[in-house]
């Protein structure tokens, strides 16, 4: 190793930039001055201008173009509203379905427990609230067969209901995009 190498870096060497950028004072400088050509806005008059026929052909080409995409566009954009309307509509209307059929089991099962219960209270022997519970225990698995069912079947078809709409827009714009 070199003897610079060797040596520790101090404080002052840190401090001191490898090269030192020279002060300018600002104030001894000056900006030119000049003075700007006149300009005679009335002399330069647009409407003598003459754009080509093929310029303007042009440009009524690209305006239709433009028109044309727009209505597109809006046209799509507004199917897309309208499905997606119809879309949350019918989720909806199978959410509230769905809702009322579990309500509606929930108060069943409510009920057929408060009817249990009551039996349960008037029971004389053992053996005679073993046999009601175990009927009560039958009838409520039988029961909640049945209303799995009913619920699956209703989220079936909301989400067949829903998703059909989808697919099948989906289906005619790639069909429209393909020919």
């Amino acid at each position: 190793m070199s003897q610079a190498a060797k040596a520790p870096k101090t404080e002052k060497s840190a401090a001191t930039p490898a090269f030192a950028f020279p002060a300018f004072d600002l104030s001894k400088f000056e900006m030119p001055k000049f003075d700007l050509p006149k300009f005679d806005g009335t002399a330069f008059d647009m409407s003598k201008v003459e754009v080509p026929a093929a310029f303007r052909d042009a440009a009524d080409k690209v305006v239709a173009q433009a028109k044309d995409g727009y209505a597109k566009l809006k046209t799509a954009a507004e199917e897309a509203t309208g499905l997606v309307e119809d879309t949350y509509a019918t989720a909806s209307a199978g959410v509230k379905d769905f809702n009322l059929k579990a309500l509606e089991a929930s108060r069943t099962n409510v009920n057929a427990s408060f009817d249990h219960v009551r039996d349960l209270m008037g029971a004389k022997t053992l053996a005679e609230v073993i046999e009601l519970q175990s009927g009560f225990l039958r009838k409520q698995f039988e029961a909640m067969q049945i209303q799995s069912k009913d619920l699956a079947s209703i989220a079936q078809k909301t989400a067949t209901d829903t998703a059909e709409p989808v697919k099948a827009k989906i289906e005619k714009a790639f069909k429209s995009a393909a020919a």
